[in-house]
């Protein structure tokens, strides 16, 4: 039992993850103190409030923290962006130049002529209309 959680543990997309969540985490809070200490006052030097993260409004006693929000979502999208540009982008190019040499893979279906359904490749009859077919 404790040898199989230990497999579990050592392959590389555990390890992968929890390397990831670290990184994550850390710069996570990289991007938020440059939304607070940076962007923030800059904002509010456009806006003209000196502190932009304590913009907020009352309704009824309930207490609306728009400026916190505001910072909140632009480290999302910070966020967001740098994992889109500095992660998906080089690594679906790097897969897809992995992938420019290799011969696509041999199909698995094939269209039914009678009723243009998908249909396996072994297939003799179509599944849905029921008319014969030519298997590959």
């Amino acid at each position: 039992m404790l040898k199989g959680f230990k497999q579990f543990l050592l392959r590389g997309n555990v390890i992968d993850l929890a390397v990831a969540v670290v990184i994550g985490g850390a710069f996570g809070a990289v991007v938020a103190a440059l939304v607070k200490d940076l962007l923030t006052p800059l904002i509010a030097a456009i806006v003209g409030k000196p502190d932009f993260s304590a913009i907020k409004f009352f309704v009824h006693g309930s207490i609306f923290l728009v400026g916190d929000f505001i910072n909140a979502a632009i480290s999302f999208v910070l966020v967001a962006a740098a994992v889109y540009f500095f992660v998906v982008v080089p690594v679906n190019a790097v897969m897809a130049r992995a992938r420019r040499g290799q011969a696509p893979p041999d199909p698995t279906t094939k269209q039914c002529p009678e009723c243009l359904s998908t249909i396996p490749i072994q297939a003799r009859r179509c599944a849905f209309c029921t008319s014969p077919v030519s298997p590959a």
